[in-house]
Protein backbone atom coordinates (compact mmCIF):
# COMPACT_ATOMS: atom_id res chain seq x y z
CA UNK A 1 0.00 0.00 0.00
CA UNK A 2 0.87 3.63 -0.95
CA UNK A 3 2.56 5.32 1.94
CA UNK A 4 -0.36 7.47 3.81
CA UNK A 5 -3.00 5.76 2.13
CA UNK A 6 -5.53 2.92 4.00
CA UNK A 7 -8.25 0.90 3.69
CA UNK A 8 -11.24 2.09 4.86
CA UNK A 9 -13.42 0.04 7.03
CA UNK A 10 -15.91 -2.55 5.26
CA UNK A 11 -13.75 -2.04 2.08
CA UNK A 12 -11.32 -4.70 -0.22
CA UNK A 13 -8.51 -3.78 -2.13
CA UNK A 14 -9.40 -0.48 -1.74
CA UNK A 15 -6.80 2.45 -0.49
CA UNK A 16 -7.32 5.64 -0.16
CA UNK A 17 -5.85 9.28 1.46
CA UNK A 18 -7.43 11.96 2.58
CA UNK A 19 -5.65 14.76 0.33
CA UNK A 20 -7.73 18.17 1.76
CA UNK A 21 -11.19 19.04 4.12
CA UNK A 22 -13.22 22.01 3.85
CA UNK A 23 -11.40 24.97 2.52
CA UNK A 24 -14.59 27.04 0.77
CA UNK A 25 -16.70 26.86 -2.39
CA UNK A 26 -15.40 25.08 -4.98
CA UNK A 27 -16.29 27.42 -8.05
CA UNK A 28 -14.62 25.02 -10.98
CA UNK A 29 -12.30 22.24 -11.51
CA UNK A 30 -10.16 21.08 -14.15
CA UNK A 31 -7.33 18.82 -15.24
CA UNK A 32 -4.28 19.37 -16.80
CA UNK A 33 -2.04 17.02 -18.76
CA UNK A 34 1.53 19.18 -18.56
CA UNK A 35 4.70 17.99 -20.30
CA UNK A 36 8.27 17.84 -19.16
CA UNK A 37 9.40 21.34 -19.01
CA UNK A 38 6.19 22.36 -19.56
CA UNK A 39 3.64 24.80 -17.50
CA UNK A 40 2.46 28.53 -16.61
CA UNK A 41 2.03 30.91 -17.36
CA UNK A 42 5.32 32.16 -18.02
CA UNK A 43 4.90 35.19 -15.70
CA UNK A 44 3.45 34.75 -12.11
CA UNK A 45 0.19 35.78 -12.40
CA UNK A 46 -2.71 36.42 -9.12
CA UNK A 47 -6.27 36.58 -9.32
CA UNK A 48 -9.69 36.63 -6.45
CA UNK A 49 -9.66 32.81 -6.51
CA UNK A 50 -7.39 30.18 -5.01
CA UNK A 51 -6.45 27.35 -6.58
CA UNK A 52 -6.23 23.23 -4.60
CA UNK A 53 -3.72 21.75 -7.20
CA UNK A 54 -3.83 17.90 -6.47
CA UNK A 55 -1.05 15.98 -8.74
CA UNK A 56 -2.63 12.39 -10.20
CA UNK A 57 0.82 11.24 -11.44
CA UNK A 58 4.07 12.92 -11.92
CA UNK A 59 5.26 16.15 -9.97
CA UNK A 60 4.54 19.20 -9.90
CA UNK A 61 6.41 22.94 -8.59
CA UNK A 62 4.55 25.94 -7.62
CA UNK A 63 6.77 29.45 -8.32
CA UNK A 64 5.63 31.84 -6.17
CA UNK A 65 7.47 35.56 -5.59
CA UNK A 66 10.80 34.18 -3.55
CA UNK A 67 8.88 30.70 -3.10
CA UNK A 68 8.97 27.44 -4.73
CA UNK A 69 7.08 24.83 -3.69
CA UNK A 70 7.46 21.08 -4.79
CA UNK A 71 3.79 18.77 -5.21
CA UNK A 72 4.55 15.21 -5.23
CA UNK A 73 2.61 12.20 -6.70
CA UNK A 74 -0.88 11.71 -4.53
CA UNK A 75 -0.44 15.23 -2.91
CA UNK A 76 -1.85 18.32 -2.56
CA UNK A 77 -1.42 22.21 -2.49
CA UNK A 78 -3.95 25.54 -2.06
CA UNK A 79 -2.42 28.02 -3.76
CA UNK A 80 -3.44 31.52 -2.41
CA UNK A 81 -4.78 33.05 -6.02
CA UNK A 82 -3.83 36.33 -4.68
CA UNK A 83 0.04 35.67 -4.02
CA UNK A 84 1.93 36.20 -8.11
CA UNK A 85 2.27 32.30 -9.13
CA UNK A 86 3.18 29.89 -11.88
CA UNK A 87 3.04 25.75 -12.20
CA UNK A 88 5.30 23.67 -14.25
CA UNK A 89 5.95 20.10 -14.57
CA UNK A 90 8.68 18.88 -12.05
CA UNK A 91 9.70 15.54 -13.67
CA UNK A 92 11.01 14.13 -17.08
CA UNK A 93 7.96 12.44 -17.52
CA UNK A 94 4.20 13.58 -18.18
CA UNK A 95 2.42 15.85 -15.25
CA UNK A 96 -1.26 14.98 -14.46
CA UNK A 97 -2.79 17.36 -11.92
CA UNK A 98 -6.06 18.37 -10.97
CA UNK A 99 -6.84 22.21 -10.46
CA UNK A 100 -9.82 23.51 -8.00
CA UNK A 101 -10.86 26.97 -8.31
CA UNK A 102 -11.67 27.68 -4.33
CA UNK A 103 -13.68 31.12 -3.30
Amino acid sequence: MEKDFSCPPNHIGFSAKKLFGEMGEIADGAIAYIEKDGGGPIELHTHKHSHLFIVVKGRARIDMDDKQTVINENGSFLVDGSVPHSVWNDCDEQTVMIGISVK
